[in-house]
């Protein structure tokens, strides 16, 4: 038996408060996460017999210390949105003596400012966790694994889908291929998976699907490939034959969804083979309807087609486009704002995620702003709802904040109409509902009613009755998915309206602190005028200190909790800058004992 033989397999929580948690959606179906971490149960299928694995993910349940305490070491995976829970994951590693072991995309890029992890194994390990265990088992493992070259995954083991609590997520995920065709600058995909992208046989697929099937699964399964069609021939003529194949031999117990280049429009054959296999939705990577913006980044493939001819090319097919749009660019212009949001609109986009240019660590981008002297700081990982950049943009900052604040404030406006405009221009797009139905059985009724209960008395409730309605008569057969959509409406809405709400209560509590400094020097100037008293002076801004910081709690608890976090950490930078401004002046007009 190994020494290291009890493993124990850690998934940080990833934050709540963004738009790709979907958290408020999953709570009308009594789900806790969207999808499970697959990097993790992957790792898993690779250990050999003998080891005790158990798995974790945070997002679903408590770490307790009795399951760090069972184990003889912790694999940890995380992406950047992830180090903060990281980070305390580690830091109780440490206090309860239990070896780290770290890996994923955050540790690849940044291993060198992540402190406490005994042994990190970089890249993909698919041919290096064997060693490494070996060198584990003897005492000689070495501080960092580095990245690997790309491994075959043709034949790749199953995933450990044994080790979820499968019925806490949303949806399950699978990989079909690793790597990207593209050299978008601010992807960092293709720097570290590569542009040649490698896929894993039919066979390897439909085992794992099998597995889910076994499993009990039933429902969304995602493909979460960065570009699905990064080997069109091999997806046509080899993997969606075998899933069309699968599907009907076992009902189409399944639904697909995936990510993929928009010159997906131009191939209606592979459109069709993906409709036939149960592929409802697809996000695709619009960035900007500029094409000076797509030239400076690389994203050629958009460059090459009408995108509102594409996108609506695909929703034809009953394949709803979710889709990502960064402002933020240098050749960004003020009236980008406005025409993102008029792309949206008139394509029916209803999920677009909207997010600020970040300049991630491995890719093109960060290398040019650092060589330029523009990088600010690292980033959080999380582009969306945040409202500041890690880097000097060309465009005026505070417009940048302005306009995608505009861009959030319209697409998932107060009531909502802007957005259940574009769910229903999408149902009227499709011209083939067949395979984008779902089967109706009673938990979806539940569900249905749930949503009827708590969305009619929101601020958005008329046009949620007047949407389902609408499609209740027009699009009769896909009402399911009207009532998918609405709830998934929510979600953006309380999302929304929080990350508008906390950027006011952040520019409060800088007005607040602005307020403070001036007091200060205000006495700071009569004590230098000797038209006030030094014991006096200190008192009173003792206490002014203490009403300005009542007044900015009050504000920072009037959001939910989900939201709080950057604003306590700024809440208590303002607290220990105002206690300095008070020690400095109390050296200035107290004398020495």
């Amino acid at each position: 038996m190994p020494h290291y033989q009890n493993i124990l397999l850690i998934y940080p929580q990833v934050p709540d408060n963004t738009y790709w948690s979907f958290k408020y959606a999953l709570k009308f179906i009594r789900k806790k996460s969207a999808m499970p971490p697959l990097g993790l149960i992957t790792v898993a299928a690779l250990f050999p017999a003998g080891y005790n694995l158990k798995l974790v993910d945070m997002n679903i349940e408590r770490l307790r210390d009795e399951d760090i305490e069972w184990a003889d070491a912790v694999f940890i995976s995380a992406m950047i949105v992830q180090q903060e829970s990281m980070r305390e994951v580690i830091q109780r590693c440490r206090q309860l003596e239990t070896k780290i072991v770290a890996g994923g995309p955050y540790p690849n890029n940044s291993h060198e400012e992540i402190e406490g992890v005994d042994h990190f194994v970089l890249g993909e390990v698919e041919e290096t966790l064997h060693d490494f265990l070996s060198d584990l088992e003897h005492g000689a493992a070495k501080p960092i694994y580095p990245m690997p070259p790309h491994p075959d995954i043709s034949n790749a083991p199953t995933p450990r889908f044994d080790l979820l609590k499968t019925e806490a997520y949303g949806s399950m995920s699978i990989q079909y291929s690793r790597g990207c065709p593209f050299h978008c600058e601010f992807c960092d995909i293709w720097t570290v998976y590569g542009n040649t992208p490698r896929l894993k046989s039919a066979d390897a697929m439909l085992a794992e699907i099998d597995a889910l099937y076994r499993q009990g699964w039933r429902g969304a399964v995602f493909l979460v490939d960065d570009n699905f069609i990064g080997n069109k021939k091999r997806v046509k003529s080899e993997l969606l034959p075998a899933l069309i194949a699968w599907q009907e031999a076992h009902g189409y117990p399944f639904h697909f969804f995936t990510e993929a280049s928009i010159n997906m429009a131009s191939d209606d054959q592979l459109l069709s083979a993906m409709q036939k296999a149960g592929f409802n939705e697809v996000f695709i990577g619009i960035e900007t309807p500029d094409a000076e913006s797509l030239e400076e980044t690389g994203k050629v493939q958009n460059l090459k087609t009408d995108m509102d001819m594409a996108v609506r090319h695909i929703q034809k097919y009953g394949i709803e486009v979710m889709a990502g749009f960064i402002v933020g660019f240098d050749h960004d212009k003020p009236d980008i704002f406005d025409r993102q949001i008029d792309f949206i609109q008139r394509n029916a986009i209803p999920k677009a995620m909207i997010g600020l240019l970040t300049a991630l660590p491995g890719t093109r981008l960060y290398q040019r702003l650092q060589e330029e002297g523009r990088l600010l700081r690292a980033t959080l990982g999380n582009n969306t709802h945040v409202l500041s950049t890690n880097f000097r943009t060309i465009m005026d900052g505070d417009s940048i904040k302005k306009g995608y604040k505009n861009i959030l404030a319209s697409i998932y406006d107060f009531r909502m109409k802007n957005y259940f405009a574009r769910c229903n221009k999408f149902f009227d797009n499709i011209e083939d509902t067949t395979y984008f139905q779902r089967d109706i059985h009673f938990q979806e009724v539940r569900y249905f009613l749930k949503s009827l209960f708590r969305q009619t008395f929101t601020p958005y409730g008329f046009q949620y009755l007047k949407f389902l309605t609408r499609n209740l008569f027009k699009h009769r057969d896909i009402f399911g998915e009207a009532v998918s959509m609405s709830i998934t409406g929510h979600h953006f809405h309380v999302i929304t309206r929080q990350t508008i709400k906390k950027e006011k209560i952040a520019s409060y509590l800088e007005i607040k602190y602005h307020d403070f400094a001036g007091l200060v020097n205000r006495y700071s100037r009569s004590l230098v005028e000797n038209s006030i008293e030094n014991i006096d002076a200190a008192a009173k801004l003792w206490k002014a200190r203490n009403k300005f910081l009542k007044a900015m709690k009050h504000k920072i608890n009037k959001i939910p909790k989900d939201f709080r976090d950057d604003l306590n950490h700024r809440y208590a930078e303002i607290s220990q800058q105002m206690r300095d401004m008070l020690n400095r002046f109390e050296q200035k007009a107290l004398p020495a004992p």
